[in-house]
């Protein structure tokens, strides 16, 4: 999952949900100056990336793509499950997805201190150019791949990534819906863990 999925994951708790969105910038043991709350977002993020990589539906879509983009099918895929995300937001959140996107936004921006160098420098593009609502509209997202393709060293294919997605729509899609519910059963448990 990307950045709108493990955002929605981390509910309302604003140190949770920093710790969710800084996790990848984050190697080794989460620094012991960080509230409790910003630890368990990150282990958080962690386990849904497991149960993410690990669930048959998203490995049909990653096997179902790797001939289009090889290594790189599993981000692509992460990209095209939160464009589902936003494309089917009233199925999920009671919340319209601007006024969500708009709030992460700022609890991002309010307290921009506690990321890390990495988070802090990519969260003006992201607000700028809208990343979180953008997923749901195919310019922006082919925007967004476009902007990766040229950022990889390698012979990527995800220039093509939203012709790609139009070809097969349904198929992703159905795996996604038959997907999200579960991984969202699975963040609650991890949640009521925590406590």
């Amino acid at each position: 999952m990307n950045f709108l999925a493990h955002a929605f994951l981390s509910g309302d708790n604003i140190h949770l949900l920093l710790g969710n969105f800084v996790a990848d910038s984050i190697k080794g043991k989460v620094p012991g100056d960080y509230p409790s709350d910003f630890q368990k977002g990150v282990l958080l993020h962690h386990a849904i990336d497991r149960f993410t990589d690990l669930h048959p539906d998203v490995h049909a879509c990653t096997t179902r793509l790797q001939p289009h983009f090889r290594k790189f099918a599993g981000v692509v895929n992460d990209i095209y499950f939160d464009h589902f995300l936003a494309r089917n937001w009233n199925h999920y959140s009671d919340i319209p997805l601007k006024v969500f996107t708009g709030h992460v936004y700022n609890l991002l921006h309010e307290n921009e201190t506690w990321l890390p160098t990495r988070s802090r420098r990519i969260l003006p593009w992201m607000v700028s150019q809208d990343w979180l609502t953008g997923y749901a509209d195919f310019d922006a997202l082919h925007r967004v791949f476009l902007g990766m393709s040229r950022r990889t060293r390698f012979e990527s294919g995800m220039e093509k990534a939203v012709e790609v997605l139009l070809s097969d729509y349904e198929y992703l899609e159905g795996r996604f819906k038959q997907f999200f519910p579960q991984l969202q059963q699975y963040s609650a448990e991890v949640l009521l863990q925590q406590h």
